[in-house]
C-alpha cells in the first residue's frame, strides 16, 4: 500500500493505479494518525476504489511532518569525495529542514534570485509510524511505517554563510522535492541494499545502494531516538550518494527547465522541474 496526499489536502491509500480516499472513507485528515496504524488503511482500500491515479493532483505526501531530520555525508565514497583526508565519522551527521522547503511530486522547484547554485541530492527518507526513545537497532525498522523519495535540494553557497551550520542552504522555499508517495510494503526491499540513481535531463548524477551506506537505516533511528522521542510522521532523509552538481568541475548547477528524477529501488520515481521563484 502506498499512501498519498492529494487534491489540497486529502489523504489516500494507492494500489496500482487506484486510490482510495481514506478522508471520505475513515474521516481522517492527518497522514500522521494513518501512518500509527495502518491496519483502517489498509482495509479501506481493499473494500473500494474512488479515482485513477491519473484523475488526482499529487501533494507533498505528509504536509504537517513535526520533525524533518536530514543525515549529511552518509555514503561513504562522499566521504572520500571531500578529499580532506579525513576518517570515517564515527556518529552521523545531522541537520534539519521545514516542511516548506519542498515540492511535490510533479511540482516545480525553484531557484531562488539570490543565488544560481541551486543543487539535487536524491535521498531515502524513513517515515516513522510509531513513537519511540532509545530505540535498539534490533527494534528500529518497527518504527518505521514507510519509505518515500527526497530530492533534498541545496543553495551552495548558503551553506557557507556560518561557520558552524549548514541552515540557510537547506531550507529556500520549495527548493527540493518530496514523494510521490509513502511505500509502506517493504516486506520484499532489502533496505540494506536498495538502489537510489539521480537523473538529470535524462543523464545519470548519482547512482549507489544503501549498501555503501556507514550509518544504515537501524543505526540511524537508533541515534537520532537518542536525543530526541521520533513520533508519528517525522521524516529521517538518509543521506546522498556522490555525484551532487557541487562535485563536478566546473559545478553544474541546475537551471530552469532542468528535470531532476529521484528513482529508488521499491518506491517509485520522483520527479521536479527548475524555475526560477516567483517574483
Amino acid at each position: 500500500m502506498r499512501l498519498i496526499t492529494f487534491n489540497s489536502g486529502r489523504l489516500g491509500a494507492l494500489q496500482n493505479d487506484r486510490v482510495t480516499d481514506l478522508t471520505s472513507r475513515l474521516g481522517q485528515s492527518d497522514m500522521r494518525v494513518v501512518l500509527a496504524n495502518l491496519a483502517p488503511a489498509r482495509q479501506a482500500m481493499e473494500q473500494s476504489h474512488d479515482h485513477k491515479l491519473s484523475e488526482v493532483t499529487l501533494d507533498l505526501p505528509i504536509t504537517n511532518p513535526t520533525r524533518v531530520y536530514c543525515i549529511g555525508v552518509n555514503y561513504m565514497n562522499r566521504n572520500e569525495e571531500y578529499k580532506d583526508g579525513s576518517a570515517a565519522p564515527p556518529y552521523p551527521s545531522v541537520f534539519v529542514r521545514n516542511p516548506r522547503s519542498f515540492s511535490a511530486h510533479g511540482q516545480d522547484i525553484w531557484r531562488p534570485a539570490e543565488s544560481e547554485q541551486l543543487d539535487y541530492e536524491g535521498e531515502i527518507v524513513l517515515v516513522i509510524g510509531k513513537a519511540g526513545r532509545r530505540i535498539g537497532q534490533s527494534d528500529a525498522m518497527d518504527h518505521v511505517a514507510g519509505l518515500t523519495i527526497m530530492n533534498e535540494g541545496t543553495i551552495r553557497d548558503w551553506l557557507r554563510h556560518g561557520k558552524f551550520n549548514v541552515t540557510q542552504g537547506k531550507n529556500w522555499d520549495r527548493s527540493g522535492g518530496l514523494g510521490p508517495w509513502i511505500e509502506t510494503d517493504l516486506g520484499d526491499i532489502n533496505v540494506n541494499d536498495m538502489m537510489i540513481e539521480t537523473r538529470v535531463n535524462g543523464e545519470i548524477r548519482q547512482s549507489d545502494t544503501t549498501a555503501s551506506m556507514a550509518f544504515p537505516f537501524a543505526r540511524l533511528v537508533e541515534y537520532v531516538s537518542t536525543f530526541g522521542t521520533l513520533e508519528p510522521g517525522d521524516l529521517i532523509a538518509t543521506g546522498t550518494p556522490t555525484g551532487a552538481g557541487a562535485r563536478f568541475d566546473p559545478p553544474r548547477w541546475l537551471t530552469p527547465g532542468d528535470v531532476v528524477e529521484v528513482h529508488v529501488e521499491g518506491i517509485g520515481t520522483l520527479s521536479n522541474t527548475v524555475a526560477d521563484e516567483p517574483a
